[in-house]
């Protein structure tokens, strides 16, 4: 099933939109207007609009492959929210541009740089547009969070649009990541080399290298077919969050996609431990981007827009201690939740989230009505 049937088929209303960047990216937005209880007209609102933004290499039925009274798109409907579910350019649901093909090399030149220049803010400007509502609460995760860290330590107008920024697993400098990130990114410029000599620019790993990274980073006591898994091989795996009959369908939906640069840009930011933008490689070519010799770095501090933090000590991504330089730079931090034992991917499949995070975002969105 796709997003929509995966809404529909659990009897929640789902509209399908679509959004075009400035560089000319068509992005899929799932609309879900109300829960199963609250009913609203189309259009129009004075419900909380929520934009929840997804992680790497996913999409947005990350937040809908649970059960209904588990799943994060769901439970904010139900809620009483007029949901917004955001798909990021080159996955499943956005691989659509107004003059390039997928088959094009230049369809995919961007990362999570230009998701943050030009998806984000084009999806709230819309959401705004058609709602008629003055500010939304954006939910980010794993990348998702990094879009907004970025963008909103350059845009003080999108500061304005948004009334509280959740961050799920947030991500912004990754020096201390763990897994096969961690491994290959001081080869990132070989890997580059490599995978633009055989002219591919979609990161859709080969079955051989998923199971060779299986066979040397995956825990013995996990299923080979999850090792085999790029999603989870990046992320971790948890038993005890995990609900092993969901499995399939997480796995079905999973990876979504993106592009090789994309990636790249985070193996140099590993190399690096900054939040900077992506290095084009020479002296030459960032002064052609961006008018200096190195990528510039986002400065954190700018951003204006109240920030709530929800962590897990045992997240490979979004490190504790890259976590612990962050938080240090947000001036505006609300609420800050450190959840016991849990990994990268709790935060959107933990059978425990709508007790452990779920709940208190529902509460912050409230309070932040008032």
């Amino acid at each position: 099933m796709n997003a929509t049937q995966l809404i529909t088929s659990k009897g929640y209303p789902c509209e399908n939109h679509y959004v075009t960047t400035e560089d000319g990216f068509i992005l899929n937005l799932q609309r879900i207007p109300h829960g199963k209880r609250n009913t609203d007209k189309e259009g129009k609102t004075t419900k909380p609009v929520v934009l929840v933004q997804h992680g790497l290499l996913a999409s947005s039925t990350c937040f809908l492959e649970n059960l209904a009274n588990e799943s994060l798109g769901f439970i904010l409907a139900d809620a009483g929210m007029d949901v917004w579910l955001g798909n990021s350019r080159g996955n499943f649901y956005s691989r659509k541009h107004k003059t390039l093909k997928p088959s094009d090399k230049e369809f995919w030149a961007w990362s999570w740089d230009e998701m943050a220049k030009y998806d984000m803010p084009a999806n709230i400007e819309y959401i705004l547009g058609l709602t008629g509502a003055k500010q939304i609460t954006y939910i980010g995760h794993s990348q998702g969070t990094e879009m907004a860290f970025a963008r909103l330590s350059e845009d003080a107008e999108l500061n304005k649009m948004i009334n509280l920024f959740v961050a799920l697993a947030p991500v912004a400098n990754v020096g201390n990541i763990k897994g096969p990130v961690k491994v290959f990114a001081p080869y990132s410029k070989d890997i580059e080399a490599f995978f633009d000599t055989l002219g591919i620019f979609e990161f859709l790993p080969d079955t051989k290298v998923n199971q060779w990274l299986a066979k040397n980073f995956c825990d013995k006591e996990i299923p080979e077919f999850l090792c085999e898994n790029v999603l989870f091989l990046l992320c971790g795996f948890d038993y005890k969050e995990t609900n092993m009959s969901r499995v399939p369908v997480y796995v079905g939906h999973n990876p979504a996609g993106t592009s090789v640069q994309n990636i790249l840009h985070y193996a140099q930011s590993v190399n690096s431990g900054l939040f900077q933008k992506f290095d084009y490689g020479s002296a030459e070519e960032n002064m052609r981007h961006y008018n200096q010799t190195t990528p510039p770095l986002y400065d954190v501090k700018k951003i204006e827009t109240p920030i709530a933090l929800f962590t897990g000590p045992e997240d490979w991504l979004a490190d504790p201690t890259d976590v612990s330089k962050l938080r240090p730079l947000l001036k505006n931090i609300i609420y800050d939740k450190d959840i016991p034992e849990w990994n990268h991917l709790d935060f959107i499949w933990g059978m425990n989230a709508p007790q452990a995070c779920y709940k208190d975002i529902i509460s912050l969105i409230g309070r932040i009505q008032q």
